[in-house]
């Protein structure tokens, strides 16, 4: 019965992770790549470190330089994107190195700053995992 109990209690514990886990949009990579080529209207928010930005980002990419997004400080510099965001009701496009948690703290973060969050999407991924490499540019802007 012990035994019963303890296996009951560690399913709940995985389905809990997991379905914390899907509660964020993603955004496959084909996908996005179709909405770039279409024009489809957007804010894209990258948040590498400005060496990675320069290295490879996408054109109309707003740097915020907030990876891993976890600080108060890094969270901060998100704060650049709202009044673009505000601006529209477009997609809001979370661009990070690897898609992984620094991309969830800045989808976190603009979702507190009551960015809706049906709007926001994290490239799955993120720029590591980025197979259209063709699509990116490089420098400061």
């Amino acid at each position: 019965m012990k035994l019963l109990l303890a296996t009951c209690a560690l399913v709940s514990l995985i389905t809990c992770s997991v379905a914390s886990a899907a509660g964020y949009n993603y955004l496959e990579a084909d996908d996005f790549k179709k909405w770039l080529e279409s024009g489809r209207k957007m804010t894209i928010v990258d948040i590498q470190p400005h060496a990675e930005f320069v290295k490879h980002h996408f054109k109309g990419a707003v740097e915020t330089n907030a990876f891993p997004a976890q600080s108060a400080e890094e969270r901060a510099r998100l704060d650049k994107v709202l009044p673009l965001v505000a601006e529209t009701s477009s997609d809001v496009v979370v661009v990070c190195p690897r898609g992984g948690k620094g991309a969830k703290g800045a989808y976190d973060y603009l979702k507190e700053k009551g960015v809706k969050e049906e709007r926001l999407q994290i490239l799955e991924d993120g720029m590591q995992g980025w197979p259209h490499k063709e699509m990116t540019v490089d420098g400061d802007k």
